[in-house]
């Protein structure tokens, strides 16, 4: 298995550092976007990441709250070299119920 390379580290750690999930994953999905023609000059290693969290955090938040303070928590790795943030978040509670 791929060893994480630090952009996918700092948003691990981020994450859960700032959110306390009960939920985190992370996942590189850069492999499959490295043939797209804005890809082709850059280091595409990690440019493309799906992120799934649950979190006591997002309760009483709308989804484009949660997505809004996921993005203020990884704001330099989106200014950085990321390109695309996939996000699902949800609650403890959204998940027991579904």
């Amino acid at each position: 298995m791929e060893q994480p390379g630090s952009v996918h580290s700092s948003i691990w750690r981020k994450l859960t550092n700032s959110l306390l999930p009960t939920v985190l994953e992370v996942v590189n999905e850069s492999h499959l976007h490295a043939h797209h023609q804005a890809m082709r000059n850059v280091d595409s290693s990690e440019t493309h990441f799906r992120v799934s969290i649950i979190s006591d955090e997002f309760e009483g938040k709308t989804l484009m709250q949660r997505h809004r303070l996921v993005y203020s928590i990884l704001s330099e790795e989106l200014s950085g070299g990321v390109h695309a943030l996939t996000i699902k978040a949800k609650t403890p509670k959204e998940v027991a119920t579904s």
